[in-house]
């Protein structure tokens, strides 16, 4: 994966931008909306921080692999709050019926 990847170098930078985005928004965002000018910015940011991430995961260093366990690891606290609301539910209706 890593030699694929380093053989197809804007592919990899396509990866790097789109997970590096993911996580952003899932993560770090805050709940009120920026402005254009900063939203504008603060994604040429992240282009540029995904250009110097592309060098490392070029230095053999698993930049992107990285990222996609951060994914997981995201997807899976929230496959777990979603079963937690769904015990609640369950939980609220069946001491409702009592």
């Amino acid at each position: 994966m890593q030699v694929w990847f380093a053989e197809h170098p804007i592919v990899a930078y396509i990866v790097i931008f789109i997970l590096l985005t993911f996580v952003y928004n899932q993560v770090f965002r805050v709940n009120q909306k920026l402005s254009i000018g900063k939203e504008i910015m603060l994604y040429i940011m992240m282009a540029v921080g995904s250009g110097m991430l592309l060098i490392f995961q070029h230095d053999k260093l698993p930049i992107i692999q990285c990222l996609l366990v951060a994914v997981g690891l995201m997807l899976m606290v929230r496959i777990r709050y979603i079963v937690e609301a769904r015990q609640m539910r369950k939980a609220a209706a069946a001491a409702k019926r009592s």
